[in-house]
């Protein structure tokens, strides 16, 4: 069977540096949701729903959140494909315990989960500034398995392993851009932000995904 390729959308790109960006000093975690149906090897990672930045641990709130995005997944007919995770550690890219598990659960209903670890070191030298592990066929990293552009044909590496991409290879400048220039992260609430202000929907982030489609 070819291996998987991965291509991580403008929106969900965006939402997860948003994430990280908005709380730097906390470890930030999220839901990756795909429009691609099971079975095929062209994943696409169309949404990030961003969950804590206070309850990063597996607690009840990390469950009761997993369960809020499964449902809206189902209703928008999508499906969770996998986690991503950002330490509060600029140097930190390992998975974390609460990562593992998550991507463990995911992958009991979706085999081709997966999980992106943010890379502040490398995302301040202009790449991509992820980390991805697979779940299949058991969890482990992928270094240097961001492509740009992406491949047209397999090489000798990615024929064994899954690759990874951006939607645009320049997201990652125009992104760090509107954080600098215009605090574009203030505009995301999570799980967490929910809690305390029901007024947050923090499912949709409709404000951050007009500002996504403005990049």
């Amino acid at each position: 069977m070819a291996p998987h390729t991965y291509t991580i959308s403008r929106l969900a790109y965006v939402k997860l540096l948003l994430h990280a960006a908005k709380y730097p000093t906390c470890t930030v975690n999220g839901v990756l949701l795909t429009s691609s149906p099971p079975g095929v090897t062209d994943v696409v990672v169309s949404d990030a729903v961003p969950l804590l930045h206070h309850w990063t641990s597996l607690s009840p709130m990390m469950e009761i959140g997993l369960d809020l995005v499964g449902g809206y997944a189902e209703d928008a007919g999508l499906r969770i494909i996998g986690y991503y995770e950002a330490s509060e550690r600029a140097d930190e890219t390992s998975l974390g315990p609460v990562g593992d598990r998550v991507v463990s659960k995911i992958k009991v209903s979706n085999a081709d989960a997966v999980a992106l670890v943010l890379d502040a070191q490398a995302l301040s030298m202009g790449e991509a500034g992820l980390l991805p592990y697979t779940a299949s066929p058991s969890l482990k990293a992928i270094p240097n398995s961001f492509t740009s552009p992406p491949p047209t044909a397999p090489s000798a590496d990615s024929k064994h392993s899954p690759t990874f991409h951006l939607a645009e290879t320049d997201l990652p400048a125009r992104t760090l851009r509107a954080i600098e220039e215009r605090t574009v992260q203030e505009e995301l609430g999570d799980f967490d932000d929910h809690l305390e202000d029901v007024r947050i929907d923090w499912l949709k982030n409709p404000k951050v995904t007009a500002t996504a489609e403005k990049l």
